[in-house]
């Protein structure tokens, strides 16, 4: 989270200034990668890139406070989610892994791994993530939104057109089952 400056920074970034938007870019990313890669491991980068595109093109018109930008990013993520899930229902497609050509490139070593993917190892977070992802959609999304995104619950409850009840029962359920699974599976802070 920035903070107290968050305001400032925002205001900046509304101006145009990169290093403003940069820093909002650095606190929200790997939050959203994270939720992302819970909801749709296989096109999260795709749809972070797809959300910030949209936060570009919305930035200058947003009014709110951290926890409102928060509320944003991530409810323009979730739109994109349900736009790919739409269009992968209207348009089914291959994925690009079953080429030969990118398979042999990626044996091959030309493939470089995302600076995300190599934080994300170094604190033991992919474990917690994947464990996250077995649970029930409801459960795991609510946990992303609630711990990653730092979102209140009242919050959480619009974006997923729930009460707050609903969300804190779904938020007890899922971290009581994933204390269950990292117990089970051995994952230690």
């Amino acid at each position: 989270m920035i903070g107290k400056d968050f305001e400032t920074v925002l205001a900046a970034a509304q101006r145009g200034d990169e290093e403003a938007f940069a820093r909002l870019w650095r606190d929200g990313q790997p939050a959203l990668l994270r939720y992302l890669r819970v909801i749709v491991p296989e096109a999260a980068d795709d749809l972070a890139a797809e959300t910030w595109l949209q936060v570009v093109r919305g930035l200058a018109a947003f009014t709110g406070g951290e926890q409102n930008w928060r509320a944003w990013l991530f409810t323009t993520a979730r739109r994109r989610v349900i736009d790919r899930t739409r269009q992968a229902v209207r348009r089914p497609s291959v994925s690009l892994d079953a080429l030969p050509d990118l398979a042999l490139a990626e044996h091959n070593g030309t493939h470089s791994p995302d600076a995300a993917d190599i934080a994300l190892d170094n604190i033991r977070t992919r474990e917690a993530i994947a464990l996250i992802a077995t649970l029930p959609p409801m459960q795991a999304e609510v946990i992303m939104l609630r711990v990653v995104a730092g979102l209140d619950t009242e919050t959480v409850g619009q974006m997923l057109g729930r009460s707050p009840g609903a969300i804190r029962i779904a938020a007890h359920r899922g971290l009581h089952r994933l204390a269950g699974l990292i117990a089970e599976a051995g994952v230690t802070p």
